[in-house]
């Protein structure tokens, strides 16, 4: 390792895996891995950052971006293979001799006990939403995704949470300390407007953005706006991905004022039409902050959310709540009436102070050189414990 004066001008550093990679294509991790790269020269000179990334989502695999190295590894980064990418792209890490590994869920989790031990690096966990109270695992696969959450919990240096209500959760359930740090969503406003989508669309039109799964009350939504002709509603998401988005669309999708769109990844073009959106609907009752509810708070004055932990944190009890289809209904009679609404410029205040990139990325940076400070001092311990357990000490929600 050298001297000690050496070692005080070497650069930090931090690997960073659990990511399909960058540049990021779709999804909250590669997002947040991508601003943190491009941010790292201006606000982290002094680390050397490396990302993992998945071979089979790159043909042309750069050697760098933004200055940051790029391995690759022969292996998906979702579904089944997600636990032997992440497990392999950890232990590559720490066989490197990185300083400290950023770890994006859990999926690999089984390992980090074994890595912490063995390389001597730091491990940051992100334990990402609560995936296990998504209503698409069952059983067994409900019951590893509980136990991977655990060992992160309790065997990480750190633990983060993106959502003030999980972070709640993880001292509660594990006894251990959690830091909240955010994703970001003013990337959403870089691009330039392309209103090429916008001419087949009404004027006024209610707007959300989400995957097509139960837990997202899709359901709740379409029926609520069907029952009012009057309100247009624009809903973009994976219908044809399950069989639950495309029973909703051969139900729904003949009512001329629902436009149920395919997923849209041109910036440019959500740009134009969130520009255009009269309201944003979030249905999203599980998954921490999510990153779609905190691009809309960038646009929209008046946010209808369902009423959950993690979407009264996010929006800080601002946003307009619902549980059921009726609530959702009288909250959009009495935005057309004028007689509801979130408060002018609430919801961008709240964007503006807490879902910025550069804000974020300094949150993360901050807690990695304060981990390579710890390992240079010699302190070894994890995160810290001492919070309070759930009183019948079983590890629930």
């Amino acid at each position: 390792m050298g001297t000690s004066g050496s070692r005080s001008t070497r650069r930090l550093r931090l690997a960073i895996i659990g990511s399909v990679g960058v540049p990021g294509r779709y999804g909250g991790f590669e997002t947040l891995v991508e601003n943190l790269a491009t941010l790292a020269p201006g606000l982290a000179p002094d680390m050397e950052l490396t990302i993992y990334c998945s071979a089979r989502a790159y043909p042309q695999r750069a050697a760098s971006f933004h200055g940051a190295k790029l391995r690759y590894l022969p292996l998906n980064a979702n579904g089944a293979q997600s636990i032997p990418y992440d497990i392999l792209s950890l232990a590559w890490a720490v066989l490197s001799r990185v300083d400290v590994v950023l770890v994006l869920g859990v999926s690999g989790a089984v390992a980090i006990p074994l890595f912490r031990r063995l390389g001597g690096a730091r491990i940051v966990t992100n334990v990402d939403g609560m995936e296990w109270k998504r209503e698409k695992w069952r059983g067994l696969s409900r019951w590893i995704l509980r136990l991977s959450e655990r060992l992160a919990a309790r065997h990480s240096h750190a633990v983060i949470a993106d959502n003030d209500h999980i972070a709640a959760h993880i001292r509660e359930s594990y006894g251990v300390d959690c830091e909240t740090i955010a994703y970001g969503g003013d990337h959403a406003l870089a691009p330039e407007a392309d209103p090429a989508r916008l001419a087949d669309l009404p004027a006024g039109y209610a707007l959300s953005i989400c995957r097509i799964e139960p837990e997202n009350n899709v359901r709740m939504i379409v029926e609520a706006f069907a029952q009012r002709p009057g309100v247009p509603l624009v809903l973009i998401g994976n219908w044809a991905a399950s069989d639950y988005g495309r029973d909703l669309r051969d139900r729904f999708g003949t009512l001329r004022h629902l436009f149920l769109l395919d997923p849209i990844y041109d910036l440019g073009q959500l740009k134009a039409i969130r520009e255009q959106a009269r309201f944003y609907v979030h249905g999203h009752s599980a998954g921490g902050t999510n990153p779609s509810l905190v691009e809309a708070m960038q646009f929209h004055e008046d946010i209808l959310a369902f009423d959950c932990g993690f979407n009264r944190a996010t929006t800080e009890n601002g946003a307009l709540f619902f549980q059921n289809c009726d609530d959702l209904g009288a909250l959009i009679d009495a935005l057309r009436a004028g007689t509801r609404g979130c408060g002018a410029g609430a919801m961008k205040e709240i964007a503006d102070r807490r879902y910025a990139w550069s804000v974020v990325a300094q949150q993360y940076f901050r807690l990695v050189r304060r981990m390579w400070d710890e390992k240079r001092a010699g302190i070894t311990s994890g995160p810290q414990k001492g919070y309070p357990r759930r009183a019948d000490g079983i590890e629930k929600e």
